[in-house]
């Protein structure tokens, strides 16, 4: 599958993104930006995937995969995560394994990654 097919199976999926809305303008300029950084496809399939997850909400790698119709991709969505450029805007630490342990977290660790969980859901639990 080329690279823009994939994408654009996953915007698809994500609801008709006219650009004329404020997050529709905000998803078009990260989608830009993670072609431009030399993302596969299927990498930028899954750092868009994880930009629908709710604060204070997690996913496993394996709902992941199979969001982006790749249901046995588990292990290359966590790879995909570890090369996320934009871990600030994309919030890969929301990624979790399928039996509820943390996993890896390349911007600050297992640790980092539980503390930031447990803020979110804090603040979650606060609106």
């Amino acid at each position: 599958m080329k690279a823009d097919e994939s994408v654009k199976r996953v915007e698809g999926a994500m609801g008709s993104e006219t650009g004329k809305t404020k997050a529709g303008m905000a998803k078009a300029k990260i989608r830009k930006k993670l072609k431009g950084l030399g993302l596969t496809g299927f990498q930028i399939s899954v750092l868009l995937e994880v930009l629908k997850i709710p604060r204070g909400e997690t996913r496993t790698y394996k709902e992941i995969a199979k969001a982006i119709r790749h249901p046995k991709a588990y292990r290359a969505v966590g790879n995909a995560l570890k090369r996320n450029p934009l871990p600030i805007v994309i919030p890969c630490h929301r990624v979790i394994r399928s039996d509820g342990s943390i996993g890896g977290y390349s911007a600050g660790g297992s640790k980092r990654k539980a503390e930031l969980l447990e803020k979110e859901r804090k603040l979650a639990m606060k609106l």
